[in-house]
């Protein structure tokens, strides 16, 4: 029999706002993100990517209209103690030339199971 238990401690979250079209050293800036923060220990990373979406030059993108439908919105989303992301932070603005960086604070709340004597 296994039984869960639940460890809870305050952490960051980061949403990195890019184009899809964008690029790093010749790869798709999303996975040069990713890889870095994989690279630095994070604890996890995904990428959204959005069927519709502007940036601050206010250019659509929107995948209802093939024309335009180039540069999609993606979100990286990141999450770790404060400590990594303050650490991850410069790592990322270097990477990225344009787009945006919030920071939030989380729970993260880690599930683990354990087997019962």
């Amino acid at each position: 029999m296994t039984t869960r238990s639940y460890q809870s401690k305050g952490g960051k979250r980061l949403r990195l706002f890019v184009g899809e079209a964008e690029e790093w050293q010749g790869k798709p800036l999303y996975q040069a993100l990713v890889e870095h923060a994989w690279q630095h220990g994070i604890r996890g990373a995904t990428v959204l990517r959005g069927i519709e979406g502007f940036g601050p030059e206010h250019h659509l993108s929107t995948e209802r209209l093939p024309d335009i439908a180039e540069n999609l919105p993606l979100i990286i989303e990141i999450v770790d103690s404060d400590e990594r992301i303050e650490m991850l932070l410069p790592v990322l603005d270097r990477l990225m030339q344009r787009g945006m960086i919030t920071v939030s604070p989380v729970e993260i709340i880690l599930a683990e199971e354990r087997a019962e004597r």
